[in-house]
C-alpha cells in the first residue's frame, strides 16, 4: 500500500510539473533569440542511463523524481525546479548508445541521499554541473523538430567568436507528463552549451 501511494505521488508531481509548470514563460521569453551569459556551477541530483531516449527517458525521469521525493521528506524546504538533461556523446552516435544524464537542481545543504531499500538498474547520485560562460536559446515546439533551433544556436556561438566546450544540455520548462502527452507545439525547452572565446591562434 505504501509503494502504491509513493508511485501515485511521484506520478502526480511529474504530471503537475510538466503540464502545469510553475515557470513563468515571460521570464524566459528573452531567450527566443540566443544569448551568451555567465552561469554558476550547480549541485544536481542526477540519473544516468544509456539507450534511445524515446525508450529509456521515462524510466530515468521516474527514478529521478522518486529520488527527489525521498530527499524532500528529509530536507525541509526543498523546491522542485525544471528538469534538465545532458547528452555528452556526439549526435551522430547511434541512439541505442546515447548517454543521457538527467538532473534536478538541489541546494548546497544536501550532502547525501537516503539509502535505497531495493536494488535497481538505475540509481540517483549527487554531482556538480559546471557552467561558466554559456550560450542558450528557448525553443518552443516538439522535440523532433528542434534541429533548426540547435543550428541557430551553433551559428550564433560561432558568429560571436566562441566555441562549444561542453555537452548538449536541455532544460524542460514544459513538456509531456507521465500519463498525458499534452500539446507538443507548446513544449518549452532551453537548449544550452558551455562555451569559451576562440583565441586568435585557433
Amino acid at each position: 500500500m505504501i509503494r502504491i501511494s509513493i508511485a501515485i505521488i511521484i506520478a502526480f508531481i511529474v504530471v503537475l510539473f510538466f503540464l502545469f509548470p510553475s515557470n513563468n514563460f515571460k521570464e524566459y521569453e528573452y531567450l527566443k533569440d540566443p544569448k551568451i551569459t555567465a552561469f554558476p556551477r550547480e549541485k544536481m541530483l542526477v540519473v544516468e542511463v544509456t539507450g534511445d531516449p524515446n525508450v529509456v527517458s521515462g524510466q530515468a525521469f521516474k527514478t529521478l523524481f522518486k529520488a527527489f521525493y525521498k530527499l524532500k521528506k528529509i530536507s525541509k524546504g526543498l523546491k522542485i525546479s525544471a528538469p534538465r538533461a545532458r547528452w555528452p556523446k556526439p549526435p551522430e552516435t547511434p541512439k541505442n548508445e546515447w548517454v543521457g544524464i538527467y538532473g534536478l537542481q538541489i541546494p548546497e545543504t544536501v550532502e547525501t541521499l537516503p539509502a535505497e531499500k531495493e536494488r535497481s538498474s538505475l540509481s540517483a547520485r549527487i554531482e556538480y554541473w559546471e557552467y561558466g560562460i554559456i550560450a542558450e536559446i528557448l525553443y518552443i515546439g516538439p522535440y523532433s523538430e528542434e534541429t533548426p533551433a540547435i543550428e541557430k544556436l551553433h551559428k550564433f556561438i560561432n558568429d560571436e567568436g566562441y566555441k562549444i566546450m561542453g555537452p548538449h544540455e536541455e532544460e524542460y520548462l514544459k513538456g509531456p507528463g507521465m500519463f498525458f502527452k499534452g500539446n507538443p507545439k507548446k513544449y518549452q525547452t532551453i537548449i544550452r552549451y558551455q562555451v569559451s572565446k576562440i583565441s586568435p591562434n585557433e
